[in-house]
Formats: structure tokens, sequence, C-alpha cells
């Protein structure tokens, strides 16, 4: 069965995994629990027939009342024990949910997750899911127990008098059609809140994230009517929609509980005509009073239900996502650490954006990309560090097509720093000693060192245990990339790769982070995007990107005496540098 078609009770059995027997036993102890809830009105019933019949002996009726009590009480208990045994299920079912969606994150190409807002991956991942806890919790055994018991209730009834059992239902009946009127619309209605919520948390997140940009270009009145926008349309379809359920709603809950309305007048009927004994009368009576209560509570799982299916539609529609096609071991073993891109091709949105890319980089070899903004040197870069999938062609490492190699393994052959450095909400330690988990304290501060991080950690409040703050928020943009190249170069990867991985730092910082990474990818097979070209000009291979082709390649010199649009980069790069009259400009650093 495809994973598009499964349905949301075949996922959560899924999710459930081993956990399954604790919900089949809170549907056992439930049913036991409701055996115990009816047991008490068939002894008030035969206690009202003997005060009927004239007996008087208050020691049977307090026996009878400890037996009912008795019974009320292994009732509490044995819901508790339900619910115990479906919350465990539960909680695991939202931590397997949870693991898989970010494992299924990991492994889809990086484009995927990019055209995803962050906001709605972020709301299905923690809300969302979390929203469902309640339902999976309660909704088995609660479900359970209000469907049997007033059914076996009604079966009790029809055994005192079939009429009087039917005549019960006479208000149920009435209250299922208005709630038929109250269904009316629903899907469209309900997917309506759902799409309208999920905007409202996009353009939340999108405010929040931009308020920096929106304070600096004094945008703030546009930005927050954006949000206002959605707000009240998040609001108001649920105003809607409860407005045009509430008469249907108010007539369901106002005339299905209220069962005395038939059964009162026409038991009063039979009982004088003689077809119906007074105790059995006031037996169906209190039982008719605890029919439909029950159905009611049933019916408001409704919505919790649906919910629950449309949550899980998404969670499935996540983890159906085309993954980067890759096998769990390597199926050959890499020559070496070269790289070797042949007739690549590559599209964003059916938009090719690589056209037939070939490139040849030597183990242990310094290769830099070139070329104008939008080129497409960044994108040949993650198609490297196999955040994608060409479309077309293939990219090599030491001859082995990357999509021969496992995902972790080839993680670890490369070490990728982007121009977006990204560090997570903890400390600077920990962040750095994410490029190796079993890196010491010493080793993680050598690498700062080498990095040119260690004095500004130094500086901080709490040194290497400050915490970066959400996406590093606490530390400025050269920081954070600093701290990313140590962290990469703590990796040790015999293939690094340098996306404009020096953009933020100041002349002199970026000396210090040149000549650190001179000496630390030494034998390593080195990629470089760089749009100072001052800091390439001894790469072994330079590559001339534009329009998502290769125009020209060789080396800094060979560039300079037979390229046609090197030479203009870079007496272009020159006036800029000669314009410039900061003290601290350099030439460029080596590499090697």
């Amino acid at each position: 069965m495809k994973q598009s078609e499964r349905s949301a009770v075949s996922w959560l059995a899924a999710f459930a995994g081993e956990k399954k027997n604790l919900y089949v036993a809170s549907v056992v102890v439930a049913i036991l629990g409701v055996v115990c809830s009816i047991v008490p009105y068939v002894i008030i019933g035969d206690m009202v027939a003997k005060l009927v019949n004239g007996v008087r002996d208050w020691q049977f009726y307090l026996k009878d009342a400890m037996i009912m009590a008795a019974f009320w009480i292994g009732r509490v208990t044995l819901h508790g024990i339900s619910t115990s045994c479906s919350h465990k299920a539960t909680f695991h079912v939202l931590a397997v949910i949870r693991k898989q969606l970010c494992d299924k994150l990991a492994k889809v190409p990086l484009g995927r997750v990019k055209d995803t807002p962050s906001g709605s991956l972020k709301n299905i991942m923690v809300e969302r899911v979390d929203s469902i806890e309640t339902t999976l919790a309660h909704v088995l055994p609660e479900f359970t127990g209000n469907l049997l018991a007033p059914l076996a209730v009604f079966v009790y009834l029809l055994i005192i008098d079939w009429r009087m059992g039917l005549i019960s239902l006479i208000t149920l009946v009435v209250g299922m059609l208005a709630f038929m009127g109250e269904m009316i619309g629903y899907e469209e209605s309900y997917q309506n809140t759902v799409n309208k919520t999920k905007i409202l948390n996009d353009t939340a997140v999108e405010y929040i994230n931009g308020i920096e940009v929106i304070k600096a270009f004094g945008k703030a009145q546009k930005s927050y009517e954006k949000f206002e926008v959605a707000a009240k349309e998040g609001a108001d379809c649920y105003v809607e929609w409860m407005r045009r359920c509430n008469v249907f709603f108010c007539i369901s809950m106002v005339l299905a509980p209220c069962t005395a309305l038939a059964v009162v007048p026409m038991g009063g009927i039979f009982f004088m005509n003689g077809s119906l004994a007074f105790a059995d009368l006031v037996m169906c009576l209190i039982l008719s009073l605890g029919l439909v209560s029950p159905i009611i509570t049933v019916m408001s799982y409704m919505d919790d239900l649906a919910r629950v299916g449309t949550i899980v539609g998404e969670v499935a529609g996540i983890l159906s996502w085309e993954e980067l096609e890759r096998p769990v071991q390597d199926k050959q073993k890499t020559e070496d650490y070269s790289i070797t891109l042949s007739d690549v091709t590559f599209a964003y949105h059916d938009q090719e954006v690589l056209h037939g890319v070939s490139m040849q980089m030597k183990e242990g070899t310094v290769n830099a990309l070139v070329g104008p903004s939008g080129s497409g040197k960044s994108t040949i870069a993650k198609l490297i560090a196999s955040l994608w999938d060409v479309n077309g062609g293939s990219i090599k490492i030491g001859g082995v097509d990357i999509r021969d190699l496992s995902l972790e393994e080839y993680n670890r052959k490369v070490a990728y720093v982007s121009q977006d450095n990204y560090l997570f909400d903890d400390t600077i330690r920990e962040n750095i000693r994410m490029g190796n988990l079993s890196a010491t304290d010493a080793e993680v501060e050598e690498a700062a060192k080498k990095c040119g991080c260690h004095e500004f950690i130094m500086g901080l409040a709490m040194g290497y245990d400050t915490v970066a703050g959400g996406a590093g928020g606490h530390l400025s943009g050269g920081e954070r990339q600093r701290i990313s190249i140590a962290r990469a170069m703590l990796k040790d990867a015999p293939i690094v790769i340098l996306d404009e991985a020096t953009a933020y730092t100041d002349p002199e910082n970026e000396t210090i982070i040149q000549t650190s990474v001179a000496k630390l990818v030494q034998g390593k097979t080195l990629l470089v995007i760089a749009h100072r070209l001052s800091t390439i000009a001894d790469a072994d291979n330079i590559f001339v990107i534009r329009d998502g082709r290769v125009v020209e390649k060789g080396t800094h010199a060979q560039l300079l005496e037979r390229g046609s649009l090197y030479p203009k980069m870079w007496q272009s790069h020159i006036s800029v540098k000669n314009a410039e009259t900061l003290p601290q400009e350099r030439e460029g650093v080596e590499y090697v």
C-alpha cells in the first residue's frame, strides 16, 4: 500500500508500534469499567422495587448501598488504569511522530525543506502534534465506555419493556437530526479553519523573524497590518462557523438529553392501563436519564477525531516526501577524495539553473568557483555537499557516484560552511563540538584558536559556556561565521567546502581565518566560493560560472592571459581595492 493511501488509523498503529498493547489493555479495562458503572443502576432498580413492595429492612438497603459504592469505586479505579495505559501509549506515539519527522527532514532534499514555510513545519511538529494528545489518550477508553454503557442500558431497557426502550430514544432522534444540521458543510468549514490557522502561524513567524528589518526600515505598521489581517481572518472563520451551527447545536443539546419528556407521559399511560408495573416505570425512568449523556459525549469527540485525521494526514504528507536516493551502506569504496562533475543539470521549481556543468577537482587541490551573483556557484556547492540531488549527469567522489554512498558516511567526508551560518541555542563550546561530538574541551578550544575565535569567546560573559541564543542571535554575523568555520575544521573532513565563508568578517579577522584555513586544509580537497578574487588568486583551479555554465577554467595566471570574463572581474576587483582607504587592506592569502 502506498503511504499516501494509508488511513490515519494505519499510521497511528505504525507509530504506536509495540505500545499498541497498551491501547488494547486500555480498551479492555474500559469495558470492565463500563460493567462496573451499569451494575449500580440495576441495584437501584432492585431497591426501588423493594420499596414499592413495602420492604423496610434497612440492612438490606445498607448492603445494596455498599455493593453500589464498591462498584463505583471499581469503575473510577478502572477508569484511572485505562487512561494511564492510553496516556503511556499516546506519549510514545507523539515521541515517535516527532522523531520520524526530524529524521525525515534530514533525509529529504534541502530544496523541499526550504520550499515549506518554517512556520508550517514548526506548527505541525510542535503545536499540532501536541494537540492530538488529549484525543488519543482519552478517545479510546472514554469513547469505548461512553458507547458501550448506553448500549448496555438500552438493552436492559428493552428487557424490562421494549416499548419504553424505544420511547427513550425519541428525543435522541430529534437531537441527532439537529446534529446532522450542524454537519452541513462541515468538511469545507473545517478545512477553512485549518488553512487560515496555517496562514496565521506562518505570518506570525515571518513577523517575529523579520522584526529587525521591520524596525530598521520603518515598516512596522505595514507588517503589523499583514499580521492583523491574518489574525482577524483566523478568528472570523471560527466565529462564522460557530454562528451558522449555533441554532442546530442548541436544539440538539437541549432536546437530546431530555428523555423524560417522552418516558414520563408514555410510561404514565402504560402504568394507568396496567401494562407497565410501577417499579418497572421507575426503573425505566432512572435508566433513561443516563442513556443519552454518554452518547452526547461520544458525539463531542467527532471534532477531535476529525482534527486527528487532519493532523495525521499532514504528518503523513511530510513522511511521504521523496528522500535523497542513498543506500544504507556504501556500494563502492572511493579511491580518493577527488571530485568530478559530469554534465550536471539541476532545476529549481522546473526552472533549470545548471546546464551541463562538468569539472574535475583532484584530491588535495584548492579549487575556486567565481562568477556573477546568481550564476549557480552556491547551487554547485550544495549539490557536491549532497544537500540536493542532480536532475541529470553525475557527481563522483573518488570515482564513485555520490548516490551510491550512504548519506551518513558521505556526511563524514564533507565539511560545508555556507554564507548563512546557523548556531543552535546552546553553549558556544557545544556548537563547535557538533563538528566532532567526541572532541575534548581542549580540542574544541584549539580549533577556536586556529580560527581566530578564542579571544572574542573569552571576552564573553561565560566564555565558552556562553549560550549563543536562538540561531546564534546573541552573536554578530562575523562571530557566528568564525564559530561555524571552527566547527567545520573540528570535523576534520577530507573534503571542505567554503561558500563565501568570510563574507561577514572584518579584514583583520579575515586574515586570521584565511591563514588558519590554509593550515587546516593542507592535503584536503578544498572548494571555495569567493567574491573577493584576491583571496583565491593562488588556487590550483578556478572555475568561472555564468548563467549555470562553466565558461572558463584554469589558474589565475592562465585566466588573466586567455580568459574573457575573469580578467574583467579581476580588473573590477582591483579597482575596488584601490579605491578603499582602510588601513587593514591587505593582499590575498594563500590557502596552500
